[in-house]
């Protein structure tokens, strides 16, 4: 082999050159002739040899390039992909490393992608934009170089501590290797690891948001150490030789090797020391300065890591500008322009235009201005989010409520300040103070809005959380400011505008229970003075009284039917809550409400629900069963009583609905703290429904044709009958099926035992304003339905029976006993008379026979027939009307009530008198 093609060797060109009878030879002959017999690729191929040390290295450089390129363009899953490459790699170089030493060029990149990965992780912003590849990538990359990192604990952080240093030594150590080994380690196209070191020591990084800053001066570094090594001189050893065998090689080896003139070769290092020492300059400055701070004030405390660039604000004008009107104004659309724009930041939007307001009030510009910015500012926060299914944020929310009461101060002070949204933007008077000032902008739009935000807030809130207690205070500021805007547009604004901002103050005061008005209804205490008493009365204006005011104006001003249908219902509401039930039910009576409510939009259905739910609640309360029973029965008999008064959405519903219909309807969820009891109403129905179907079930007992009142408490009755083992009742649902059939049977004490007990009461009762006032009812009712049902059972057992043992069995007084048995006399559910003398009941014997029964059961049946041939004419017809149409409702229609069996009764009363 020529001597030409051995000089990759280290070790054959020091043996070439030691000996000096080879130099003579006249080898160059061979350098003539070999060359011409090669092509250009085996060139290539043939005349680069590496030892294996280089070759691990330079595929570890070249791994590290694709991974610094990837982390310059924030590609994560490239760097997953080449760090597990990396890691390969390393492990085949293991029998080098573990001679040499881990190389200081891997500890950087690990340090450096561990720093990296920290950085990303801590952007929260940033990992919301990232694709879902690349987002698993950080995850999954964090965790692998954590864990591979600790194996380098001791390196990384010594590298950390100097990183300059680190790369001074490592290209030193580099240096010293290189000047035994071959000038030729690298293809024209790869890049060896010294040179990698090389171009690091030009620009050493300790953090990972310096690697874009570094791209530029890498890249042509890079250039730099590329021609240097790819082209570089021989080793050392090869320099020392003679200037005879220089001459002999360099001339036929210069058709083949490009060379390097000393000059340009001093020129380009003294060049690269000086980029070195230009980067290196300003950090070792930068650290003496944070000593000597360090050594000066105690008070200063070092802190690793740095700490994020704080940039300068924007100037607002230029400077020397003269601050007028126009100029703000004119900065003022500039700002806005951006708005809603594709990037534009809404926080230093909100920022700059408060800086604008700041530059106004410096500038004296006056009151006009400020309030336009304002109105501005309060738009920008209420477009900070903008999906409109998310909440304001705290911070947000707060900075909202000081701005709206700012820009309330602003207009209680200046009278001559006119604002409305039908001012136009050319027709503003911002700056003639001689006239009134007229700014565009809408302040009742403003706390619609903010009412609405707080809604939102409210509904996307843990109603179990201390955080709820803490937004639910903020209510009182919200019920402020809708009360400085009512009395602001009771001065300035018009009809409607004041109508709808009745109604906001409405909607905050409907579902509140007056507690200082219900204890001035009471009797005040013996012990009071008329002071306190005066005080009491004097705090401030009783909630009936605001609602009525409030009411009775949009009821006479309001030409939306919205409003007014709103109005009603919260003032139903508040009649119902407060125990007023005639005034109550005569104002739902009057609106004709029931009738056109399915037209309405799904809040005001939802508000209507509420309404005739707290209708019934308040019926219950005054002893009102049957009315207490029809309010509540559309709500109770859907089995959908949750969803219909908007405090939850079912589960078999929601897979009806696609994901938009199911964030609509979450949006018209009512908020936590004006949910009605769900256990509670369920409770009053179901004992309603007991006071009513019991005695008409034994009333009707041997009746073919006999209707259900409540269908849902005679599926509770069934669900009770099916069970095997009858223990004693747990859930409210079994104390109320328990107590019916003690009712049932005619047992009032062990009803009255079931219904009101600890349990029950800590679950239903105790939840009421007066709890001992409806425990008192309740057990009268429970007294005299018993009574009645009694009555109904056993009076086929009695010839005649004594009201006063009936008094004593029942713990009833005797008129009240000789009002009930009246009543059923005269309403002909009870075939007796009443022997006043002796006050007792007589019963009569007039049970029909079984012939009578079946010719009974044959009339019913031709009467239906009728009925239905009957319907069905008059639909051919277009009208339905007639005989037939009183009797189509039965036991409802009915005034006396339980009525089914008095057609025979009256027959066989008129044959035995």
């Amino acid at each position: 082999m020529s001597r030409f093609f051995t000089t990759g060797s280290d070790s054959e060109s020091e043996s070439s050159l030691s000996g000096e009878e080879l130099a003579p030879k006249p080898v160059g002959g061979n350098y003539g002739k070999q060359p011409l017999l090669l092509s250009e690729d085996e060139e290539d191929t043939k005349r680069v040899v590496r030892s294996a040390k280089d070759k691990r290295f330079e595929e570890l450089t070249n791994l590290i390039r694709t991974i610094r390129n990837a982390m310059k363009i924030r590609d994560v899953t490239k760097c997953l992909e080449e760090f597990e490459l990396l890691g390969k790699a390393f492990g085949k170089a293991k029998s080098i490393v573990d001679k040499e030493g881990v190389p200081r060029f891997y500890i950087r990149i690990l340090a450096d992608l561990e720093d990296y990965l920290n950085e990303l992780w801590e952007d929260k912003e940033g990992k919301k934009k990232m694709n879902k590849n690349n987002a698993k990538a950080l995850s999954t990359l964090r965790q692998k170089i954590r864990k591979y990192n600790r194996d380098y604990e001791a390196q990384i952080t010594s590298y950390k501590q100097n990183p300059e240093q680190s790369a001074d030594e490592d290209a030193e150590k580099n240096e010293e290797d290189s000047e035994g080994s071959s000038s030729s380690d690298e293809d024209e196209d790869g890049l060896s690891a010294t040179s990698f070191l090389k171009k690091k020591s030009e620009a050493p990084s300790g953090e990972s948001r310096k690697f874009l800053k570094k791209m530029e001066d890498e890249d042509e570094d890079s250039e730099d150490s590329d021609d240097d090594e790819d082209w570089g001189s021989d080793s050392t050893s090869s320099d020392s030789d003679s200037e005879e065998e220089d001459g002999k090689y360099t001339v036929l080896a210069s058709k083949f090797l490009k060379k390097e003139s000393t000059t340009e070769k001093k020129a380009a290092e003294k060049k690269r020391e000086d980029k070195a020492k230009k980067k290196h300059e300003p950090r070792k400055s930068k650290r003496l300065d944070e000593e000597e701070e360090d050594n000066e004030g105690g008070e200063w405390e070092r802190v690793r890591g740095g700490a994020p660039l704080v940039k300068e604000k924007p100037k607002m004008f230029a400077k020397g500008t003269e601050i007028t009107h126009a100029i703000v104004v004119k900065k003022l659309n500039e700002i806005l322009q951006a708005r809603g724009k594709k990037g534009t930041d809404r926080a230093a939007q909100i920022e700059l235009l408060q800086l604008l307001v700041q530059i106004t009030a410096e500038n004296n510009l006056g009151e006009g201005v400020i309030v336009k910015i304002k109105f501005n500012i309060i738009a920008s926060l209420y477009d900070y989010n903008p999906n409109l299914a998310t909440y304001m944020k705290p911070e947000m929310w707060q900075k909202c409520l000081d701005c709206i009461n700012e820009l309330m101060d602003i207009l209680f002070a200046n009278p001559n300040i006119f604002v409305g949204e039908n001012i136009l933007e050319e027709s503003e008077n911002l700056s003639n103070f001689e006239q009134p000032l007229r700014v565009r902008g809408c302040i009742l739009t403003l706390v619609e809005r903010m009412d609405e935000e707080f809604t939102k807030i409210m509904q996307n809130t843990d109603p179990h959380s201390q955080e709820y207690v803490e937004h639910l205070k903020d209510e009182a500021r919200v019920c402020a400011i809708i009360e400085r805007v009512q009395r602001y547009l009771q001065e300035k604004g018009t009809t409607e505008e004041i109508c709808r901002i009745y109604l906001r103050r409405v909607l905050h005061t409907y579902y509140k229970f007056d507690y200082k008005a219900h204890q001035r209804q009471l009797a005040p205490p013996e012990g009071s003075s008329k002071s306190e008493q005066d005080q009491a009365e004097n705090e401030g204006e009783d909630s009936a009284v605001l609602m009525e005011r409030l009411c009775k104006y949009i009821y006479a001003k309001d030409r939306t039917d919205r409003i007014r249908t709103c109005a009603i219902l919260c003032h139903i509401y508040h009649h119902a809550l407060h125990s007023r039930w005639y005034q109550a039910r005569d104002l739902m009576l009057m609106s004709h409400l029931q009738d056109n409510i399915q037209h309405a939009d799904p809040p005001v259905q939802i508000l209507y629900n509420r309404t005739m739910v707290q209708l019934g609640i308040c019926a219950f309360r005054q002893g009102l069963t049957k009315d207490a029973h029809n309010a509540l029965l559309d709500i109770q008999s859907s089995g959908r009583a949750k969803e219909l008064l908007g405090q939850g959405l079912l589960l078999r519903s929601l897979q009806e609905r696609n994901q938009e219909q199911e964030k609509v309807e979450r949006r018209r969820q009512v908020p936590f703290h004006l949910h009605i009891n769900l256990e509670l109403l369920e409770c009053v129905y179901l004992v309603s429904a007991m006071l009513l179907e019991i005695p008409y079930m034994a009333a009707h007992e041997s009746d073919a044709r006999r209707r259900m009142i409540s269908k849902q408490f005679h599926h509770q009755l069934r669900v009770g009958e099916r069970q095997p083992l009858l223990g004693p009742p747990e859930s409210m649902r079994e104390h109320v099926v328990a107590a019916s059939k003690a009712m049932k049977m005619g047992d009032w004490k062990t009803c009255h035992s079931f219904i009101i007990n600890e349990k029950m009461n800590g679950k239903v009762w105790d939840l009421f304003p007066e709890a001992n006032k409806v425990r008192t009812m309740l057990v009268r009712k429970i007294q005299e339905e018993s009574l009645r049902t009694y009555l109904f059972t056993y009076s086929s057992v009695y010839d005649s029976i004594s009201m006063e043992t009936l008094s004593d069995m029942f713990q009833l007084d005797l008129p009240t006993v000789h009002s009930i048995i009246s009543k059923m006399i005269i309403s002909e559910e009870l075939m007796a008379s009443l022997d006043q003398p002796t006050q007792t009941v007589v019963m009569h014997r007039t049970e029909p026979t079984a012939q009578q029964n079946l010719a009974l059961q044959l009339a019913e049946k031709l009467g239906s027939l009728v009925e239905n041939n009957e319907r069905v004419f008059d639909h051919k017809q277009g009208t339905y009307g007639g005989y037939f149409r009183d009797q189509k409702d039965g036991y409802r229609k009915n005034e006396g009530g339980y009525m089914r069996r008095g057609g025979y009764r009256q027959q066989q009363s008129q044959t035995s008198y």
